[in-house]
């Protein structure tokens, strides 16, 4: 009987979500870091506001319509993200297709926590005030990476996302973001208020919501549509394993909407934080953690009683990844749970020590071990982060298009859409996301590049 209720292949009857608890832990899974340090930057170098409009757009015609179909799936299956595809009513061929969406969320889990880590150390390092006794905040974060105290923050984090995912669906994972979600938009909206107050912040609100429609091109187009398929976490399996866990009577049509304004909300507003600061204190708004590791540590040592607030910022970087990782986490467990029938702990247990072992050599290839910290330019951490982000997520996206659109007979029924909407939505997943996609994958490794003379 407790097998029965572990296993994904009944989620409905002994452990699912409920309508709200399902909306809250999918926008988790999209309200991940990469909105925070890299969609501010991308909306500032393609064109402002003029990029926000696009992008805006690009979720619409791509995003929503992936992000329903995994969710369809996932309900329809009622299995695993290798398994669904399969039980939906799928080609036997689409059950090892689906196998990568599950290998893809474990491959980024295991360099995810080692960020969420650094939040988790920076968040107490600020709120104590012992980052902002050493203005050189660049080589305060280069020698703290280069350490080992990285590993400790790092079995910290799998640790939270082991402990809420161990207890299940609507005990553990719903319990969880019910609780953070709403506490990130608290974060998120004191935080704004902060930015757009400080002094010469207005110059850096013109520079995110002014439109300059000269700076849209093809390359701001393929930039857009990128972001909007990975922020909304498509390609990974997590919407296809949320499915699983969604009652039969939840509209699937509402939530995906939701799902996308919780997104495209964070996103903004997350805009609305960072280039006031940077702007404000003079700071390049950069990409990526020197943005939130080294830069913005330099604006809260300025900002009056800028630990406090440097440390609320912190803390809403740990809900953000907190929150994704597990997310990712519950994907390959749901599968090991649905292959294997093993129960949830043991499922916990052995997934989260195996992210541990390999994850290990991407927190050591900063320095520490000469050999992984240059690898035909990138360090592992880099290459992990490129391989899965750039090219097998958008073939995940592709695997689940091609299925939706072609080989699904019952996806009508699965959606529950009305039979124009329908229409609509099957001609997007037939003729429209896949060949949007298929460029994407050429943008993101670089056989597409509008940016070269």
């Amino acid at each position: 009987m407790k097998s029965q209720s572990n296993s994904p292949s009944a989620p409905g009857k002994q452990d699912r979500f409920s309508s709200a608890g399902f909306i809250l832990a999918a926008i988790g899974s999209s309200v991940g870091l990469g909105n925070m340090w890299k969609f501010p930057y991308i909306t500032g170098e393609h064109g402002g506001a003029a990029f926000f409009l696009l992008f805006i757009v690009c979720l619409i015609i791509i995003g929503l319509p992936v992000l329903l179909a995994e969710l369809a799936i996932g309900r329809s299956g009622r299995g695993s993200a290798a398994t669904s595809f399969v039980k939906a009513g799928g080609p036997k061929v689409f059950g090892h297709l689906g196998l990568l969406q599950v290998i893809v969320p474990f491959l980024i889990l295991t360099f995810y926590v080692i960020v969420a880590g650094w939040t988790l150390h920076y968040a107490i390092m600020s709120f104590s005030g012992d980052l902002y006794t050493n203005t050189d905040f660049s080589g305060q974060f280069n020698t703290f990476i280069e350490g080992y105290m990285p590993l400790v923050w790092q079995v910290a984090a799998i640790a939270i996302t082991g402990w809420v995912v161990a207890k299940g669906i609507s005990g553990g994972i719903e319990k969880f973001n019910k609780i953070l979600i709403p506490g990130l938009v608290v974060l998120l909206i004191i935080l704004m208020i902060r930015a757009v107050t400080l002094p010469g912040a207005g110059a850096g609100v013109s520079f995110f919501l002014n439109p300059d429609f000269s700076k849209l091109s093809a390359e701001a187009a393929l930039v857009a549509l990128g972001h909007a398929f990975f922020s909304l976490s498509l390609g990974m399996g997590i919407l296809l394993t949320y499915g699983a866990y969604v009652d039969k009577r939840q509209p699937l049509g509402p939530a995906t909407l939701a799902i996308g304004a919780g997104d495209l909300i964070y996103a903004f507003i997350a805009g609305l934080i960072i280039f006031p600061t940077t702007f404000s204190f003079g700071i390049e708004p950069n990409e990526g953690p020197s943005l939130v590791f080294i830069a913005l540590p330099a604006a809260f040592s300025a900002m009056p009683f800028g630990s406090f607030f440097g440390g609320l910022f912190f803390v809403l970087l740990a809900i953000a990844a907190l929150t994704s990782a597990v997310s990712l986490l519950e994907v390959p467990i749901s599968f090991v749970m649905d292959k294997w029938k093993w129960g949830r702990t043991k499922s916990v247990l052995i997934i989260c020590m195996l992210v541990l072992l390999v994850g290990l050599p991407s927190a050591l290839s900063f320095g520490i071990v000469p050999g992984l910290s240059d690898i035909n330019g990138k360090n592992l951490f880099d290459w992990l982060d490129f391989i899965t982000s750039n090219i097998l997520l958008p073939i995940g996206g592709l695997v689940t298009t091609i299925f939706a659109g072609y080989f699904w007979s019952k996806a009508a029924e699965a959606s529950g859409l009305t039979a124009r909407w329908f229409r609509i939505w099957l001609f997007m997943l037939r003729y429209v996301a896949p060949i949007l996609v298929f460029f994407v994958l050429l943008h993101t490794t670089g056989v597409l590049d509008f940016d070269q003379d």
